[in-house]
């Protein structure tokens, strides 16, 4: 028989969610939304989606996916049919397998990028940046050097006549994460993001020590110190609050940060007991979460580059994009930096193991629909996700010119998908399956009760946050995306791997909901689970045909 996959601790998956969720938007991505959105003034809109987003579309996906664990079921397909009550929400809830793995196509990507710059600061001595030459020729320096490793010039960085750095540190990555998640949930994914959380968190202080300690290092500019650095970051401009981008900005950074509607929650709460509490498990990964955005990423982007770089030369940062801010900037920073190479070590190296947390949770919810739908073993069901995420990320790594297929993947599946996701889940849970019955299940096992009042969010205030946010999106973006695929062949290419990963997936659920039937199961939720009668576990629907 297939060995059943769980959790060795509440604290092992609360750091596996946690690890999913602290990611490379935390340190690059939070400080530049807030910097070109007021400042402390965008901390307003961040809490507030945080209140009415973030946190209740957290608690509904623990919910969910502990109650589709308790059916047998731990794919967003089939756990979403089950709290949707029938086939309408199952095929939506394909938008919960197709979103982590089409996104691992480009974050593998960038999580190689992340250690071969750490193996460059540690081993190679930076990224070859003169120190004494003008900041212009510093940064084109530092310009120079992504957009060769990353071949942002040409495509087909892997066809250029020999094997390419990048392929070599894509290649290993690639295979780190398979070996991880090919061992399982608690042995593999729990035991790695055990040790990977703290080193990230000591990583994390040795660098925002260093910024902090920075004072003002160039006489010649008094106003270019630490202080003003994190006023920089955090003093409040109130009039942007009246500009609907920034409260956009808020939602999607929250949706970004928080992995919900991402699908990984749901998959992994699905391992999660009857009577283990999902309340306090979804707060304390909030606010470990918060602890490393807030807390680390807030305090060191900013802060180091205005010391260094001016406000102008900061506001500048900010505007050429995560990757820019990362990759091209913060290189100049480090360069200026007393002990720069090894503070450039350890920030990177701290980058790389955020993002391979995420990683390693973008492949385990695929995984499992694979087991599930087609009734393989997990060793199968790991070649075939290989396969299939190894075709993808090629895809992506071979059109690299401009980051083009990145970007497209990014905007149509890791931003508008999961604003679809987050409102389907929220409407299963708070509509479908019922909001007094998704209360009474989010609170099974609960050492807290929740404030009434989050009834009235999750149900009403949530789902009208999404669709004015969903609809303010579409009519400030949807038409430039549109026409932006219409004018380029590659991002037309790239729309065709995302449709063909699409009928993938719906065809294997297809062939899954015709298995789950054959075997009996409740896959429309009519039933309760099997456990709320003592003595009975939910059946198995991973095996092999012909397995015991």
């Amino acid at each position: 028989m297939t060995q059943k996959q769980e959790w060795g601790s509440r604290l092992g998956v609360i750091l596996a969610v946690s690890g999913s969720a602290v990611g490379l938007g935390n340190f690059l991505r939070f400080p530049g939304q807030a910097a070109q959105n007021g400042g402390g003034s965008f901390m307003i809109p961040y809490f507030l989606a945080l209140l009415l987003l973030g946190i209740p579309i957290g608690w509904a996906e623990w919910s969910m996916g502990r109650y589709g664990g308790r059916k047998g079921f731990h794919s967003a397909p089939a756990i979403l049919g089950v709290v949707g009550k029938g086939s309408v929400a199952r095929y939506f809830g394909v938008i919960g397998v197709l979103i982590p793995l089409a996104v691992y196509f480009y974050y593998i990507l960038i999580e190689s990028w992340c250690l071969a710059y750490a193996y460059d600061y540690f081993v190679g001595g930076g990224v070859g940046i003169d120190n004494t030459a003008a900041i212009t020729e510093q940064t084109k320096a530092a310009n120079d050097h992504f957009d060769n490793f990353t071949g942002a010039n040409f495509d087909g960085v892997m066809l250029d006549g020999s094997i390419h750095e990048s392929v070599l540190f894509w290649a290993t990555v690639f295979t780190i994460n398979v070996i991880l998640v090919y061992r399982g949930i608690s042995k593999g994914i729990e035991k790695f993001c055990q040790f990977a959380m703290p080193i990230m968190a000591v990583c994390a202080l040795i660098v925002l020590a260093r910024v902090l300690t920075l004072g003002t290092p160039d006489p010649a500019h008094p106003d270019q110190n630490v202080w003003n650095g994190l006023g920089q970051m955090w003093n409040p401009s109130f009039e942007v609050l009246a500009n609907p981008q920034t409260w956009l900005a808020a939602a999607g950074q929250i949706f970004f940060s928080l992995s919900v509607g991402f699908g990984v929650i749901i998959n992994y709460a699905s391992y999660m007991k009857k009577k283990d509490d999902v309340v306090v498990s979804g707060l304390t990964s909030s606010a470990t979460n918060e602890l490393f955005e807030v807390g680390f990423g807030g305090m060191i982007t900013i802060p180091a580059a205005f010391v260094f770089l001016g406000a102008s030369g900061t506001i500048a940062a900010v505007q050429t994009g995560t990757f820019g801010l990362g990759f091209k900037t913060l290189p100049v920073v480090f360069a200026q930096m007393p002990a720069g190479n090894l503070i450039g070590g350890f920030w990177f190296f701290m980058l790389f193991l955020a993002a391979i947390t995420s990683s390693l949770s973008m492949l385990q919810p695929t995984l499992a629909f694979f087991e599930e739908a087609l009734g393989i073993t997990r060793q199968k069901a790991t070649t075939m996700l290989v396969a299939i995420s190894l075709l993808g990320s090629m895809f992506v790594l071979y059109f690299s010119k401009g980051l083009t297929a990145l970007g497209v993947i990014d905007d149509w599946v890791g931003t508008l998908g999961i604003f679809v996701l987050a409102m389907v889940q929220i409407v299963c849970f708070g509509w479908v399956f019922g909001i007094d019955r998704g209360w009474k299940e989010l609170h099974q096992g609960a050492q807290i009760r929740l404030w009434p009042m989050f009834k009235f969010v999750m149900r009403y205030l949530t789902p009208l946050f999404l669709i004015v946010v969903f609809i303010a999106f579409c009519v400030n973006n949807l038409g430039d995306w549109i026409s932006a695929v219409a004018e380029n062949p590659v991002k037309q290419m790239t729309i065709g791997l995302i449709m063909a990963t699409i009928v993938m997936l719906v065809i294997i659920t297809r062939i899954g909901e015709k298995r789950w039937r054959a075997m009996g199961l409740d896959l429309d939720g009519k039933l309760p689970p099997p456990d709320d009668s003592p003595g009975k576990e939910p059946m198995p629907i991973y095996h092999e045909r012909g397995e015991a």
